[in-house]
C-alpha cells in the first residue's frame, strides 16, 4: 500500500475530513445535561456535563483517551440513578463486545472501588432509592467450557459498595443456556420487568413481579411467537411493543390484572412505516417511522390519536432519542448522507423544536444531493436505493460507483454521514445503498424474504442494483466497487463469487465467509436463526453450501482487485472468516488483480475503534478503491 504515492493524499483529505465535532444525543440527569462529544480527531469522545447546553466550557466527567495511550478503551454504556447522582458505565478494551461495568458518586466524583465484569450488552436498571442495580452477565472464566463462556446468561442485583462476588442471582434458566436477560423498572419504579430473548432471533418473552417481591415472575408476553419490548406504565397498564400479526410493529396495552392477551388492547395499530425508537413521556407516545427508508417522527395520545408530526427534514435518519419525563423534553439526534449528527430539543409543554447541536463538516447541498430510485430485482420486486453525488454529474456510464449494502438479521441501511465517503463523492464518484431484502426497511416480512432458504434473493438483489446502474449509464463493470462489512462481507464476497465479471473492485470487511461452520466460533450459534445450521439440517446444507462464499471460489477464475479486513480480536466474527477466505481466493486467482487481507492488531469487530485507527484503515481501503477504480488517472 505504501508504494502507492497517492496514499499520503488520501490520509491529509481523510484527516480534513475527520476534524469536525462529533455530538451523541444528551440526557438529563439530576441538575447536569449529560452527553459525549469528539472535538474532532480525538481517538474517544469525552464524556462531558453542563447545567445548559449553550455552555461553552463544559465539565469534562470521563475522558476515556486518558484511560488508555492508544485510544482502544471506549465508553459503551451509560445509566444513571433516578436523581442522577450516581453513575454506572461499561468499558470495552480493543473493540471487544466484552463490557467491565464501573460506578461513580457523581456529587462527589470518587469512584467505587467494585468492577463488575462478564457483561455483554447487558442494560443497567436502577431501583428508585439508587442503592443498586439490576444487570446481567456471563459465567467466570474457567468456570464453564470456553465453548459456553458466551452462554448460560443469568440476571443479578448488585448493591453498590460491595464485591461482585455477593450479587445476588435473581434470574436464571439452565435448561436452555443460550437464553439472554435484561431488566427494566417501570416509570414508577413499582415493577421489575424482565426480558428474555435467543441470540439474534427477532422473538423475545416478558414477565414481571412488583418490585418488592422475591417470589416467581409474572408471564406478560411468553409465546415466542413474537418480539415484545416494554415502553412505560401508567399505574397498571403496561405499553408493550410487539411485532405480533404487526411486521411493522405496533403498540398494545395489557392491564395486569387481566394480562391475558384477548384482554390486550391495541393502541396504535399496524402503519405503512416501521416503527423503531418508542418513548413514553408526558401521556404520549413518541414513535419513529421508517417509511420507504427515511424517517419521520409522530407523537401519539395514550389513546391512539395523532397529535402531530414533528417537522424534521425529510430524508433522514435518527440515530438515537433520550427524555426526560420530569423536564418534559425530548432530544433527538439524526443524520444523512450530506450531514454529520445532529441535536434537536422538543419541549412537551410548549410544543416547540430547536436545533441545540449541530456540527461544522456537512456537504453543501447546493453542490451535492441524494436522491432515492427503485429499481426490479429478479423476481419483480421493487427495491429501493439511495445514490448520493455532485449535481452536475452527466452521465456517460463511465462514473466510479461504490456500491454498499447489508441484507440481514433485521437491520436497515438507513442514510448516515461518513467522512470517507463524503471524500469520495467530493472526488467524483458515486455513492449508493441498496436497501435489499434480508434487513429491516419494511419490517419482518422484509427480513424474512431474506433468510433461510431465501437468502439467495439477498445476493439477486444486490446484484440487480450493480446492473441497474450499469443499465441506466451511472457507471459500467470497470468503474463499479461495492463494500459490505459483517453479514454485509458475506454479501459482496458471496454476489462476487457468482458475478466477478461485474465488478472491479470488492471491499469486503470482517466478513463471516465460512457458511458451514459459523456456527461454532463465539456467538456465531446465535446466527442459526438467519442463515440455518448446515450441520443438523440437510435441507440447510444445501442451501448454504450453494452460496457459501469460502466453498464457492473457483480455481483459475479472474477475480476483482478485493480487499478483505479483519480486527485479530474480533470475538463476534472470528478473524478465521477472513483469514480462509483470503487464502482460498488467493490460491484461485488466475487474474493480476491483487487480494489483500488486512488484519488490524488490537481491534474487535469495530466497536469502540478510535479515530487513529479508523483512519489509517479508510486510508488503506479509500487508497485501494481508487487505484482499482482508477481514479488518481485524473489528477
Amino acid at each position: 500500500m505504501e508504494t502507492i504515492s497517492e496514499r499520503k493524499e488520501i490520509k491529509e483529505k481523510l484527516s480534513t475530513h475527520w476534524n469536525f465535532e462529533k455530538y451523541f444525543v444528551p440526557q438529563k440527569a439530576g441538575d447536569y445535561y449529560y452527553f459525549q462529544k469528539n472535538d474532532g480527531l480525538q481517538n474517544q469522545p469525552v464524556f462531558y456535563r453542563a447545567k445548559s447546553l449553550s455552555d461553552p466550557s463544559p465539565e469534562v466527567v470521563i475522558d476515556p483517551n486518558k484511560l488508555n495511550p492508544d485510544g482502544t478503551t471506549a465508553i459503551t454504556h451509560i445509566s444513571f440513578n433516578k436523581e442522577g447522582t450516581l453513575l454506572a458505565y461499561a468499558l470495552s478494551v480493543n473493540g471487544s463486545d466484552w463490557q467491565d461495568i464501573k460506578i461513580r458518586n457523581m456529587k462527589t466524583g470518587v469512584e467505587f472501588p467494585e468492577t463488575i465484569s462478564r457483561c455483554k450488552f447487558s442494560s443497567l436498571a436502577w431501583i428508585k432509592n439508587g442503592t443498586g442495580f439490576y444487570y446481567s452477565r456471563y459465567p467466570d472464566f474457567g468456570s464453564v467450557d470456553p465453548v459456553d463462556e458466551s452462554n448460560y446468561n443469568k440476571l443479578y442485583f448488585h448493591v453498590l459498595g460491595t464485591p461482585q462476588t455477593e450479587d445476588k442471582l435473581i434470574y436464571e434458566n439452565p435448561g436452555d443456556k443460550e437464553i439472554a436477560f435484561g431488566a427494566i423498572l417501570s416509570d414508577d419504579y413499582k415493577y421489575l420487568v424482565l426480558q428474555s430473548w435467543k441470540g439474534t432471533e427477532n422473538k423475545s418473552q416478558l414477565y414481571y413481579r412488583p418490585i418488592e417481591s422475591e417470589g416467581d415472575f409474572n408471564p406478560l408476553a411468553v409465546a415466542v411467537d413474537a418480539y415484545y419490548s416494554f415502553i412505560g406504565n401508567k399505574d397498571n397498564t403496561f405499553y408493550i411493543y410487539t411485532n405480533k400479526d404487526a411486521a411493522n410493529g405496533k403498540i398494545v396495552a395489557i392491564d395486569i390484572n387481566q394480562p391475558n392477551e384477548e384482554n390486550w388492547r391495541d393502541v396504535i395499530p399496524e402503519q405503512e412505516g416501521v416503527m423503531s425508537f418508542i418513548k413514553l413521556i408526558n401521556d404520549q407516545l413518541a414513535i419513529t417511522y421508517l417509511q420507504d427508508v427515511k424517517d419521520h417522527i409522530k407523537l401519539y395520545s395514550l389513546f391512539g390519536s395523532v397529535i402531530r408530526k414533528l417537522d424534521l427534514p425529510d430524508v433522514i435518519t435518527v440515530t438515537n432519542i433520550s427524555t426526560n419525563k420530569e423536564q418534559k423534553e425530548m432530544f433527538i439526534s439524526y443524520t444523512s448522507f450530506l450531514s454529520p449528527t445532529i441535536v434537536a430539543r422538543y419541549d412537551f409543554e410548549t410544543g416547540s423544536l430547536e436545533t441545540v447541536l449541530s456540527p461544522n463538516g456537512a456537504l453543501d447541498s447546493s453542490v451535492y444531493e441524494t436522491k432515492q430510485v427503485f429499481y426490479p430485482s429478479t423476481d419483480g420486486t421493487e427495491i429501493p436505493m439511495f445514490i448520493t453525488h455532485k449535481k452536475d454529474l452527466q452521465f456517460k456510464g463511465d462514473h466510479p460507483v461504490l456500491l454498499y449494502g447489508y441484507g440481514g438479521f433485521n437491520i436497515s441501511m438507513t442514510t448516515a454521514y461518513s467522512a470517507s465517503i463524503a471524500m469520495f463523492i467530493e472526488d467524483g464518484g458515486i455513492y449508493a445503498v441498496a436497501n435489499i431484502r434480508g434487513g429491516g426497511e419494511y419490517g419482518e416480512d422484509w427480513h424474512q424474504a431474506g433468510t433461510f432458504e431465501r437468502k439467495q434473493q439477498v445476493f439477486d438483489d444486490f446484484i440487480a442494483a450493480a446492473e441497474w446502474l450499469i443499465s441506466n449509464d451511472y457507471t459500467n463493470p470497470s468503474k463499479l466497487a461495492i463494500m459490505g462489512g459483517s453479514n454485509g462481507g458475506l454479501l459482496v464476497s458471496a454476489c462476487m463469487n457468482q458475478r466477478p465479471d461485474l465488478f472491479i473492485v470488492v471491499i469486503c470487511q470482517v466478513p463471516v465467509t465460512d457458511m458451514l461452520r459459523y456456527q461454532h466460533f463465539t456467538v456465531g450459534r446465535f446466527w442459526t436463526s438467519e442463515f440455518g445450521n448446515a450441520e443438523k439440517n440437510a435441507e440447510h446444507f444445501k442451501t448454504i453450501y450453494a452460496y457459501s462464499p469460502l466453498h464457492n471460489i473457483k480455481k483459475g477464475q479472474r477475480y476483482p482487485s478485493t480487499l478483505i479486513t479483519t480486527g485479530d480480536t474480533d470475538d463476534r466474527v472470528v478473524p478465521l472468516h477472513s483469514k480462509k477466505y483470503a487464502a482460498t481466493l488467493q490460491e484461485a486467482q488466475a487474474g493480476e488483480a491483487p487480494i489483500l487481507l488486512r488484519i488490524e492488531k488490537d481491534a474487535g469487530h469495530g466497536l469502540g475503534k478510535p479515530t487513529v485507527k479508523l483512519i489509517e484503515e479508510h486510508t488503506d481501503i479509500y487508497t485501494f478503491l481508487y487505484k482499482g477504480l482508477n481514479m488518481f488517472s485524473k489528477k
